[in-house]
Formats: structure tokens, sequence, C-alpha cells
């Protein structure tokens, strides 16, 4: 077996490679993108971390590729889609960074408090300027964290230790598990309201984006300080700056930026902003862990056939995984979607396998439909592996049920999801042999193929309103690929299912809510 490692790793990761009878290990970390497609064919893994850039075309070119495994967490570099089509398993190492990320923004926020960098840098330059670099104390402050996953609560832990007050928001875990922790959850208004220092622990997604605007730090203590460890894009760099500039924010302490390295951004001159550049995860000990662990699961893959930490599939026997692909997409997309078009934190999710369905592997699709549903909130955090354990932390019940014989359809899977905020049901089926389609939401019944940008609609029914919606994305250039139009005769509604040739951008989506008798617009965002 040939393993190729075109990132830099930890030694002891391929060290623990090359001893492996039968293993054939080469490291190069400086292949440029064509050099990689052409070598690529003679190895039967690859190992990444954030530098390489997995293309559709290197996965094409990799005849004998079985398995790419990032030692670290985000898969932004990787083309999940086009392994999954191959049948190339994508794996990750989510465990590894969580204390050393943790550590990091705990860093970040008392230099950021006693102004270390900048009085270090003074005193270098022979200066002795005590009044100057004067701090605060973080005892009794209150800490805000936006996210209150794996690395958010290891911060909490810290900070508690340090006797800080903690508040959390996080829209997706219930208030009760929040309070199991012995944190006291809130609104984002109250967090931003209340908060001395807030922190950011979310995934990059489109509700995460920008989270940290104009509006937010308008709503924020004057004084306060703001922290990202997490990723860039969550905060609107510009924002802050003029937050900082007007006296809003007191300082910042970014660790990871919109663009990276981030040349000619005007946060860099500011004073009041200390800076590192991504080494949230820049640990011995971390990049040590996540070379092992990527070594183990490699090795456990090519000499076993064991899948573990896997994001596109899960730890079953590779016959049965051919035959149970289509099902574990259709059961993933459909969790995708049914989590996106559900605002609250989940609390209950209800399966039903018909048909033909209720014969395949049923724990394994119900893992597949939490992962879809988890992963818009997650990210890259969340695997075949790891999303039961995300699901029970979260307090989110799962029951099932099977029926052998169907009505309409030869086989069907149907979700039904309860959150703090209401209610949906989607339904699905495989057409043809492998073919995933969206036969059902809610009351509304269509047939929409799972792929490509899709975008949901309601409105009023009158006459106008689906030409307004079409007028507007036609001015944006956005083509229209397919539509479902149906009736809520019930309630006078119409429910509008798009799929468009190009992604429908937030402005737009907007645009389109501000049209008269449209009541909801969802971008949908395929897992």
């Amino acid at each position: 077996m040939k393993i190729l490692i075109s990132d830099n790793l930890s030694d002891s990761g391929i060290e623990k490679l090359t001893k492996v009878p039968g293993f054939e290990v080469q490291v190069s970390t400086s292949l440029t993108p064509e050099e990689l497609n052409q070598v690529i064919k003679d190895f039967d893994a690859l190992i990444i971390r954030s530098a390489t850039k997995v293309t559709a075309e290197v996965l094409e070119n990799g005849k004998n590729l079985k398995v790419v495994g990032r030692a670290g967490i985000g898969l932004d570099n990787v083309d999940i889609e086009a392994a999954s089509k191959r049948g190339i398993v994508v794996m990750n190492t989510p465990e590894g960074n969580v204390i050393t990320t943790a550590e990091h923004t705990i860093a970040m926020m008392l230099s950021l408090t006693r102004n270390i960098p900048q009085a270090s840098s003074s005193l270098k330059n022979n200066l002795w300027e005590k009044k100057r670099f004067k701090g605060k104390e973080v005892y009794n402050k209150v800490l805000g964290i936006i996210g209150i996953g794996r690395i958010g609560r290891v911060v909490a832990e810290r900070a508690q230790g340090l006797k800080m007050q903690v508040i959390a928001y996080d829209p997706f875990i219930n208030p009760e598990v929040i309070e199991t922790l012995g944190l006291r959850g809130v609104t984002f208004d109250e967090l931003l309201a209340q908060a001395d220092y807030i922190t950011v622990h979310t995934p990059m997604t489109a509700e995460t984006r920008g989270i940290l605007n104009k509006s937010a730090f308008e709503k924020m203590k004057k004084g306060v300080f703001i922290l990202n460890c997490a990723r860039g894009g969550i905060i609107e760099e510009q924002d802050l700056y003029d937050a900082i500039k007007q006296g809003k924010v007191a300082g910042a302490a970014i660790d990871v930026f919109a663009k990276e390295p981030p040349t000619d951004n005007p946060l860099l001159t500011l004073e009041q902003v200390i800076a590192t550049p991504h080494l949230g995860a820049s640990t011995e000990e971390a990049q040590e862990n996540v070379a092992l662990a990527v070594a183990d699961q490699i090795t456990d893959f090519l000499t076993r056939g064991t899948i573990r930490n896997a994001v596109n599939a899960p730890n079953i026997d590779g016959a049965v995984l051919v035959k149970l692909r289509p099902y574990l997409t259709l059961a993933e997309k459909l969790g995708c979607v049914v989590g996106q078009i559900t605002k609250g934190a989940i609390r209950k999710v209800s399966v039903e396998f018909v048909g033909d369905a209720a014969g395949q592997e049923t724990q394994t699709l119900t893992t597949a439909i939490l992962k879809g549903m988890l992963t818009p909130i997650l990210g890259d955090m969340v695997n075949f592996v790891n999303v039961p354990i995300h699901a029970k932390e979260r307090d989110i019940k799962v029951t099932t049920s099977v029926q052998s014989e169907a009505e309409d359809f030869t086989n069907l899977i149907s979700i039904h999801v309860k959150t703090s905020q209401g209610e949906n049901v989607v339904a699905g089926t495989i057409v043809g042999k492998k073919e995933p389609r969206m036969v059902c939401i809610n009351d509304f019944r269509l047939e929409a193929p799972l792929e490509g940008h899709l975008l949901l609609i309601r409105n009023i029914d009158t006459p106008g309103t689906i030409g307004a919606i079409g007028t507007c994305l036609g001015r944006h250039k956005i083509n229209i690929s397919l539509m479902n139009v149906g009736q809520v005769l019930e309630r006078g509604e119409n429910i509008i299912f798009l799929r468009t040739d190009t992604p429908v951008p937030a402005e737009v989506t907007r645009e389109l809510l501000a049209l008269d008798n449209v009541d909801v617009v969802q971008a949908i965002t395929l897992c």
C-alpha cells in the first residue's frame, strides 16, 4: 500500500506508518497542484493538513486512491462530494485540537486584558511605560460564549476556574443542557448586552457568517473585548475596526481571519488589537495527537477495512456500503434539509423507514440523518462516529420505526423533527437504483433531486407573486433550473421549492423576503 503525505506531519505519525509491514510512505510537502495531479495515481492513501487542495480533478486522477486523511478538523480543502461519488473515504481527527484551541483563547483573553504583547514590544524598545499599559482583572467579569460545543465548553470550564461569570448562547442546544454545564443560557441579544468579553466557538455556516457585525456591536457594552479563535469570517472585520475606532469595543484578540494571510487588514494597524497567525491548534501536543490519530485511522482502514472518523461513510463492511450508499446519501441530505428549515434547538427526531428502506441498516441510516441535521450547525466537527455523542450532548431524543409495505413508493424515509421553535416533516425516496429524491415537505408533495443550490419560499397565494420572485432572481442573473409549486389550501399559502444554477446570495434572499406576500425565504446548503 502506498501512502502520500503532502503536508507537514509530526514525525511520530510518519514513523508509525513506516513501521506497518507492506506500507510504502512518501513525504512530499512541496508539490504543486499540477504535480499532485500527476503523482496521485500511484497512491492508495493521501494524508493532508490544510495546505493541500484535494479537488475533484485530484480525486479523478487518483485511480487507486481509497482514503483521504486530514490531520486536523477542517475539510474546506477537500471536495467531499466528489470523493463520495468515487467511493473514496474522507476522514478527519476532530478531537485533536479541542484543549489547545481553548487554552489559546484563554491566553489571548489574558494577554489582551493585560496588554502583554504591547508592553513587551515597548520594553524591548527600551521604554518603561507602566501607566500606559495599565490593564484590568478578569475576576468576576462576564464572559459570553457564542457556541457551546466541545471547545466552548472547555473555555467555559477554564474561565470558571478564573472566577469569571460565564453566560452562553447556542440556539442549537436545549437550555436544560446548558444548565447542566453550570452555565447560564441567554439569548443572543442578552449576551451582547451583558458580556464584558465575547468569544466565538462556532463553525463557519450560513447562520454564523458575520454574526458579530455592526448591528451586534451597537448592542454591546461600551468597553467590551472581542475574541475569535474559531473561524475567519464569523466577525465582520471592517465593522469591528469601526467599533474599536469609535471606542465601543476596547480591544480584540484575533487568531483567524476572513483572508489568510491577512495582508492589508486594517485591524492589524490598531494598537488595541492583538493577533496570532492561526495558532489555535499549533501546539506540540495537538500536532502529535492528530498525526498519531490519522496514522492509526489510515492503518486501520487499509489493513482491516475499519472506518473511523469518516465524514462521508459509516463504520461498516465495504460490500454492505456499496448497497447502502444511495440510502445513506438520501438520509443525510434529508436530514440536512430538515435541519435547516426547522429553527431552534432540536428536541426530538422521529424516523420512519418504509418498504425497501426498512430492510436496510436502519441504525446506520439514522446516524446519517443526524449527521445531516447537525453538519450545518457543527461543520467539520461532526462525522459518522461522533454524531451520536453530539446528539446525546444536546439531549436529542431519537425514535425509529419500520413499515414493510409502502402505498405510494417502493421505499421511503420520513423524518419528523421537533425543536424549541416548531416542527417539520420531510420525506424522500430512491428512484431507480441510486437517485435520491425529496417527495414531501410537510403538506407539500413534490419530486425534487437533492442536489445543487436549493431555495424554499413560502408566500401568500396571490396573483403575480411567483412572477415577482422569478423577476428578482433574473435581475440578479440567477437561473432557475427546477421549480415545484404547491398550495396549502386551508392556509391560502404557496410553498415554492427552487433549484438554481448558482448560489443565491444573502442579499438576494433578503430582497426576496421583502417582496409583497412573501413570508419565508430559506436558502438550503446540502451536506
